[in-house]
């Protein structure tokens, strides 16, 4: 029997022979005893410590992880496991007899290689991987998604102004990295660089990012990783548990408020999630960045059902629903002030004065999804999974218009997504696991006809069907997988036409992706393995990089898309290595190399464009040849139980290599250096730590003159801090945090913040957080 709590405890019961004797409520003489360990290295977690609600009893594990309770109660009961630097855990427990048990702890959750072999007859990832947990990312739920992501090594951001980002993965961002919602793949307005993902950070337990082999069996474009959002499964435990959470931010002065309910049970469980974010503008160390607020309201419903019975089901509901603002001095009105807004210290339209008001240009996103699954597990060596999901996505873009027409969208899309998935694992023998699956989708997306304006992009139906088999083998200290996908995909597309007089043209177009990939890790010793991995990759252009023809409001610039763009061809080759000594000293390596045929890129046009919208600049899709070379590094020192060090650097280099030029909007290096003080616990206090971390981010010097409309800003450095607390009462736990961004006020700009031709990035930022759970 198996329980669980956010996919970290896991409990297995056994019979220890006892006497043929009845035992009542009053006969205490139960004993329940286990190990405590690191959930992402096995190792043991000496002097762990452990309270049962049943008895109100309390113990600590020794210096091998073990712990015992005697005297033990029948009945049910949680238990509650803590220690030095983990997050602390409580789960549900039903004593009926004597009971051993194993509790994995989230411990070193900044290792790049988390996702851990799931057991035997379960998917094995070769490839490095890194995983978010559910602390982290509440300690994080008012900023956006791809910021939690960035936690991750390997991973960047790009940006639009504040309010926006998007996950950059080994160079690889929008459409090249497909977005997973509860096994779901993301359909929406993704395809532009200001369009963020449309899911609540709350509504996550842990959020995951895969390449390699593993990837290929989810849906969607995996050209640079495949990012899981998941909310975890609930667990048995019948009673009523919460959690309520309110963060407040000093830059924006905003309130971020989430209720989170659940209610296990062995045949049917539940949990609802609310989310209500209210931040307004921004401010840069010297000035306002006017119009820069957001507000959004989010829920979610899992619902899982005949969770003893041969076919579990499970039902997901979530919507999203949100209003950014954007920089209103990031839209200019003619080209001499365009030109003069490249140099200016402060943006035009800058006013001294706070606001929770969101003018034009703005955007206001609504996405709902719902999803139905089911599995049947035949045998141990067999299971089958069914899945069905539907999605709405209504996306409005305004622009500052004359009279009163700023209220009227300057671009209304809706979309509508129907898919299906089928998948099937089985264990062929003792040494083969074989998955294998079905994959279809309809897209319809239509413009609105209120705007009055030309479409960014045409209105066009889209049909895709994929199949994909992946087959892993182990034997002694080799695991070895290879996989393959088969994508084909079918567009109509109703355009208008660019030249005058309008038309309308009627396009069919019909892609065939493959992607092969395959890897093997060798385990050397205990202390020391290898990964490689070879994997080629095809991606269809998308219907931006195609059609896209006027103001891309969003990044304030104008796009012109090519029709006669081919599909992508990626060959990718990474090789990485982990060390650990004594479960003390970690060091994780990984390089990479990925050479892309007709890789496509926004080219910045040398002469802007003045319209009767204003005057922005312009960007053309084009196509080349491509090779990104790059390196990640991580190193976990914990010298004592108190004290870990935790250092990162990212490498990245992206050339041109039909022009022998550098390739623009590439990550620069980056090195980030963390200190996490965990401080003695106490009967009520515990989890108490002291974080301070310092980011360096270089200039991007592989870059040549005159290929941007500016060039790369300076290098900058941001030292961060946070002090975190929990204190427990009884048989509820309030969780306290303080944490500040860009402590020492630094004044930079990112070049991958597409705003950073206009305006300094945020200044300081404190944030004070509040949780109860209970």
């Amino acid at each position: 029997m198996w329980l669980s709590k956010n996919n970290i405890v896991f409990i297995h019961f056994w019979l220890i022979f006892l006497p043929v004797t009845f035992v009542n409520g009053q006969n205490c003489v139960l004993r329940i005893q286990g190990q405590v360990i690191d959930e992402a290295t096995n190792a043991p977690l000496p002097f762990a410590s452990l309270f049962l609600e049943n008895g109100q009893k309390g113990t600590m594990a020794d210096e091998n992880g073990h712990f015992e309770f005697k005297d033990v109660c029948p009945g049910n009961t949680h238990i509650r496991a803590s220690h030095l630097s983990c997050e602390p855990l409580q789960f549900y427990l039903e004593i009926k007899k004597d009971t051993s048990f194993t509790v994995r702890m989230h411990h070193h959750e900044e290792l790049m290689n988390e996702v851990k072999v799931h057991g035997k007859y379960e998917d094995q990832s070769l490839e490095n991987s890194g995983t978010v947990d559910q602390d982290l990312i509440q300690n994080k739920s008012n900023q956006n998604l791809a910021d939690i992501i960035q936690e991750i090594t390997g991973v960047s951001v790009l940006r639009t102004g504040a309010g926006v980002s998007k996950p950059i993965v080994h160079g690889m961002s929008g459409n090249r990295v497909a977005m997973l919602n509860n096994g779901v793949a993301q359909a929406g307005q993704q395809w532009g660089n200001d369009h963020a993902p449309e899911i609540d950070a709350f509504s996550a337990n842990h959020i995951s990012v895969l390449k390699g082999v593993s990837a290929l069996q989810y849906s969607g474009s995996s050209l640079g990783a495949v990012i899981l959002v998941e909310p975890g499964h609930i667990g048995d435990d019948p009673h009523l548990h919460g959690k309520a959470n309110y963060i407040y931010q000093t830059n924006g002065r905003g309130h971020t408020l989430n209720l989170a309910l659940e209610k296990g049970g062995e045949n049917w469980a539940w949990r609802l999630t609310g989310t209500g974010k209210k931040i307004g503008d921004r401010s840069s160390p010297n000035y306002f960045l006017n119009n820069t607020g957001n507000q959004e309201v989010d829920a979610s419903l899992l619902v899982e059902l005949d969770k003893t019975k041969l076919w579990p089901k499970q039902v997901y509901f979530s919507t999203f629903n949100s209003e950014i603002g954007i920089l209103r001095g990031s839209h200019i009105g003619n080209l001499t002030d365009l030109e003069q807004s490249f140099t200016r210290d402060v943006p035009f339209f800058t006013e001294d004065k706070f606001s929770y008001g969101i003018d034009s240009p703005k955007q206001r996103v609504n996405h709902q999804l719902l999803k139905v699954s089911t599995q049947h597990r035949f045998s141990r060596e067999r299971k089958l999974e069914l899945q069905y999901a539907a999605q709405l996505d209504h996306r409005r873009e305004y622009d500052v218009r004359r009279g009163v027409r700023s209220d009227v969208p300057a671009l209304s899309l809706n979309q509508s997504n129907h898919q299906f998935d089928l998948k099937f694992d089985q264990e062929l023998n003792t040494l083969y696991f074989l998955k294998t699956g079905l994959t279809s989708a309809f897209t319809d997306n239509t413009n609105q006809p209120e705007t009055g304006i030309l479409p960014l992009i045409p209105d066009y139906n889209s049909l895709e069907e994929a199949a994909f088999g992946i087959v892993q083998r182990e034997k002694g200290a080799w695991l070895m997988e290879v996989g393959g996908r088969v994508h084909w995909s079918t567009m109509s597309v109703a355009a208008i036409s660019r030249d005058l007089p309008r038309r309308i043209i009627h396009d069919n177009l019909q892609f065939l992706a493959n992607s092969l990939s395959g890897g093997v890790q060798w385990k050397a010793s205990s202390k020391w393995s290898f990964k490689a991995n070879l994997g080629y990759t095809e991606r269809p252009p998308a219907i931006n990089e195609l059609y896209s023809f006027g103001l891309h409001q969003g990044v304030s610039s104008i796009e012109i898309g090519n029709p006669d763009i081919q599909k992508e061809k990626s060959t990718k080759f990474t090789l990485s290595s982990d060390f650990n000594l004594n479960d003390k000293l970690f060091i994780q390596a990984l390089a990479y190399v990925n050479g892309i045929r007709d890789y496509i890129f926004l080219q910045p046009n040398p002469e802007p464009m003045l319209t009767i919208r204003g005057a922005f600049p312009v960007f053309d899709y084009m196509q080349t040849d491509a090779r990104l070379v790059g390196f990640d590094g991580l190193l976990t020192y914990e010298p004592i139980a108190w004290l870990r060090y935790v250092g990162k650097v990212s490498l990245l280099r992206g050339q041109d290599t039909k022009q022998n030029n550098p390739l623009i909007y590439m990550p620069p290096n980056n090195f980030s250096h963390t200190l996490t003080f965990t401080f003695s616990e106490g009967k009520r206090f515990q989890q108490n730590q002291f974080t301070v971390r310092w980011d360096l981010v270089n200039r991007q010097k592989h870059y040549l003159e005159g290929q941007d409309f500016i060039p790369p800003p300076a290098a900058y450095q941001l030292l961060h801090v946070a002090l975190q607390t929990t204190v427990f009462t009884g048989k509820k736990h309030l969780h306290l945090a303080i944490s500040g961004d860009n402590l020492l006020n630094t004044v930079y700009r990112d070049y991958l913040n597409r705003q950073r031709y206009f305006a300094d990035e945020l200044g300081r930022n404190l944030s004070f957080r509040v949780s109860w759970e209970f």
